[in-house]
């Protein structure tokens, strides 16, 4: 790994490796990587705390299966603000509503592109009406739905 400047790293073909190998299964021992890149477990995991340190790696979060839980409603709603100067105010009561996942400040037709859990539709209608568009500045939404998750990856560099 190199830092060509402030803002970007060059990896090379070993930290690659690393990644992906990490990437496909954030617990795999260092030990299987070393063996498949062909170098110890020692240089392997220092390269593993450099790329920590550069904040390429952040800390490891387990994904959940969230259907298990009984969400089973996906769904993406743009919002439109009254007033782009309102973003930092309806994101901050966005975060007290727990079915938010991601929210995003956007170009285009939507000040706000958000993602949300929900336990079935008539949720996804509560959390709608009760909640997002109740929030002081939001216009109005518009809600999608997901059918189906069809890809779910990290880039691989």
């Amino acid at each position: 790994m190199r830092v060509s400047d402030i803002h970007t790293i060059e990896l090379d073909g070993i930290d690659k490796i690393i990644l992906k190998a990490l990437m496909e299964n954030s617990k795999i021992p260092v030990t299987n990587i070393a063996k498949q890149v062909g170098v110890s477990s020692t240089a392997i995991h220092q390269r593993i705390k450099k790329l920590e340190k550069a904040k390429l790696i952040e800390d490891p979060v387990t994904p959940l299966n969230y259907k298990l839980l009984g969400y089973k409603t996906t769904a993406y709603v743009g919002i439109f603000l009254e007033k782009s100067a309102q973003y930092k105010e309806a994101i901050k009561s966005m975060m007290k509503i727990p079915e938010i996942i991601e929210a995003h400040f956007t170009t285009g037709n939507y000040a706000i592109f958000i993602k949300i859990l929900c336990k079935d539709n008539d949720h996804l209608m509560s959390v709608l009406r009760n909640e997002i568009q109740n929030i002081k500045g939001i216009e109005r939404t518009e809600t999608i739905i997901s059918l189906e998750q069809s890809i779910s990856r990290q880039i691989i560099p």
